[in-house]
């Protein structure tokens, strides 16, 4: 993937420009992990992941099987903050390849299983856990056929269970395709962004990076029954005979009790046209490009609609109730205002203090956070500055860009303050209440999360040396930071109302259903908007599925936002037009009330497509997240939807003439 310098915007122009001086290139690939380029017979050893299942969602170590171990001993790579929070454990293998050398070779026999080891074994195969290998940071990949369809599976099962048979079968035999593509060095710049860090290959490098690169790495797994005193007297890499994958239940490996079992797998190195920047393609097939499309029509549809009410109110209603009521003198004015009823007659209420006016601060100060963090975060994504090579790194970014983003939510949160109460005073409250509202309760749900899958031995559970690590990241950075940002908010000049507020609030006309009703209807714009794309997002999250269509996500995050700006503000002008003044908290929840039905469609989700989600313990993990989901998204979107309703209000009324 190249970039011309000119077409880079921006800072991307100005790195671009510093590069190319220091480099001579014909182009850049943003982003992926440094590129290795191999000599015929270099030696590359495999890594292997977390076990993996659809069916519980708890990654366990590969070590906890009784598979080979490596002859230096089980090291774990160096792992970012993303891919531990994830559950990633990654460690040396015992599979090791030699490039362009083609063999089959013996790893080892286990000693006989004991009771334990069958029973642990026979629950992963029978919940479809999955090995995760990865070569040159490329994660295994393999092709079945159903139906005459070849799908593609990332990672092989653990075993087998055939139809109406209560044996299972264990995958002991791995036959190995690695797609090869000789390189030359093309005088390509190539920057990375992977687990080796950055680094560029120029021109200059060109000799050194001449070789072989690896660009695909497919898996067959097969069960193949060995004899155990044979295969005792083989070393840890000697060489056997090739494998045919046998048919036979009678010739596969079964589990049970003092059974030996051989490990061996072969290689096949296949030269391959496809080029190294395009090697994560086969993994990012992007599925569904009609329904994405489909999506955003829909919701453009939405926003037209919506848009076109906005319009009316502005237009026609406003702008000529104003113009009436300006062309008037005095005397009339009060005729007028007895005779006349709706939003004109709350003229000296509209501003009143809201109820639980400091959570109301708090609560905007952090969807402002949530909303920056999610949008930077897109943004950066959908320009490719997000690699699904740098595994953890979209978690990593959205936890730094949240840490840093405090600044922005205490200012937005005190200059609200002040603004309600007319005065600093109490700061330092607000700001501390916002820098621990959200993360609190991530924290609060996420310590009952992790004390489920501590008690499953899980490696989804976060170490306690971990849980100190974001204790200081929460503490030492973020809340000061939200503090500099709330006296930040106290040296900026607090919003002035329009119009003055009365001492007596004026009654509210009663009506014949309550308010509360439309705002929690009011939800289900923004959420069909968002329902299709959050479909994909939980389907890449559950079934570990790749998801890599952020562009089209950053169309539906900015439909997304237009469309909570537009029904809160439809909604708003609604209750005003029935003299409710009570329009702060019901602004919020008309376009925050969104979080209701994802909260809602994700239990559909459980329900009717993960159905092969097993156990208390997975659903309870699943209901943890959704419900920090739902929460997240209900604080960003009611932000977006009460300022959006703030400035139409203070424009409403500043049009007004009081004496």
């Amino acid at each position: 993937m190249a970039f011309s310098e000119r077409k880079m915007p921006g800072i991307c122009s100005v790195f671009l420009l510093v590069v190319l001086f220091a480099h001579s290139c014909h182009g850049f690939y943003l982003p992926g992990s440094y590129m290795h380029t191999y000599s015929t017979s270099d030696t590359i050893v495999a890594k292997v992941n977390s076990l993996t299942s659809i069916e519980t969602e708890l990654p366990f170590s590969y070590y906890s099987l009784p598979y080979c171990k490596p002859l230096d001993g089980i090291k774990k790579s160096a792992e970012n903050l993303g891919e531990l929070l994830m559950g990633d454990q990654i460690d040396n293998s015992p599979y090791r390849f030699k490039m362009n050398v083609n063999e089959s070779l013996y790893v080892c026999t286990t000693s006989p299983l004991n009771e334990h080891e069958v029973k642990l074994l026979k629950q992963r195969t029978r919940d479809l856990y999955q090995v995760n290998m990865i070569l040159d940071n490329l994660p295994v990949m393999r092709i079945a056929k159903q139906n005459g369809v070849s799908i593609q599976w990332t990672g092989f099962p653990v075993g087998f269970t055939p139809p109406n048979s209560n044996d299972d079968y264990i995958i002991n035999h791995l036959k190995f395709k690695v797609l090869v593509h000789e390189y030359e060095g093309s005088g390509v710049q190539i920057i990375g962004t992977g687990e080796e860090g950055m680094g560029v290959i120029s021109e200059a490098d060109k000799k050194k990076a001449s070789g072989y690169e690896i660009v695909g790495f497919e898996v067959t797994p097969c069960s193949v029954k060995y004899d155990p005193e044979v295969m005792t007297k083989l070393h840890m890499y000697d060489s056997i005979s090739p494998v045919n994958c046998p048919l036979e239940l009678d010739k596969s490996q079964i589990i049970r009790e003092r059974e030996r079992i051989s490990f061996t797998y072969e290689v096949e190195f296949v030269k391959s046209d496809i080029r190294w920047p395009s090697r994560w393609d086969a993994y990012l097939k992007m599925e569904g490009a009609r329904v994405h499309w489909f999506s955003i029509l829909n919701s453009l549809m939405v926003i037209t609609f919506l848009a076109g009410i906005v319009f009316v109110i502005f237009l026609r209603t406003v702008r000529r109730d104003l113009t009436r009521y300006e062309e008037l003198d005095k005397e009339a004015q009060a005729q007028m205002n007895e005779e006349l009823s709706g939003w004109k007659l709350v003229v000296g209420d509209v501003f009143r203090e809201p109820d639980c006016a400091k959570l109301l601060c708090v609560m905007i100060g952090d969807g402002v956070q949530i909303t920056g963090m999610a949008a930077v975060t897109i943004v950066f994504a959908a320009f490719g500055f997000m690699s699904p090579a740098s595994r953890g790194m979209l978690l990593t970014g959205m936890i730094i860009l949240y840490l840093f983003l405090g600044i922005a939510a205490g200012y937005a949160a005190v200059r609200l303050w002040r603004t309600l109460k007319g005065t600093s005073e109490g700061w330092r409250s607000v700001s501390w209440s916002v820098a621990c509202f959200f993360p609190g309760i991530v924290f609060v749900i996420l310590t009952v999360l992790n004390f489920i899958l501590w008690g499953s031995k899980s490696t989804g559970a976060i170490p306690i040396s971990l849980y100190f690590v974001l204790l200081s990241l929460w503490f030492c950075i973020s809340v000061p930071l939200t503090l500099v940002g709330g006296f930040l908010g106290t040296r900026a000049e607090a919003i002035q109302y329009p119009v003055r507020t009365n001492q007596i609030p004026r009654e509210i006309p009663a009506r014949k259903y309550p308010s509360w009703l439309l705002v929690l209807g009011a939800g289900t714009l923004p959420f069909g908007t968002l329902f299709i794309e959050l479909f994909f997002i939980l389907s890449s999250i559950w079934l570990g599925r790749f998801y890599y269509v952020f562009g089209f996500l950053l169309i539906v995050l900015l439909l997304l936002i237009i469309v909570c700006a537009e029904v809160s503000v439809v909604l708003t002008y609604m209750h005003l037009c029935v003299e409710d003044w009570r329009w702060w908290w019901k602004a919020f929840f008309a376009s925050g009330s969104v979080a209701l039905y994802v909260f809602l469609y994700s239990i559909n989700y459980l329900v009717f497509d993960l159905q092969s989600l097993s156990g208390p313990v997975s659903a309870i993990l699943y209901l943890g997240y959704s419900m920090i989901m739902a929460i997240a998204i209900m604080l960003s979107t009611g932000t977006i939807g009460f300022i959006t309703s703030f400035y139409f209000v203070h424009h409403l009324f500043s049009s007004v003439k009081i004496d």
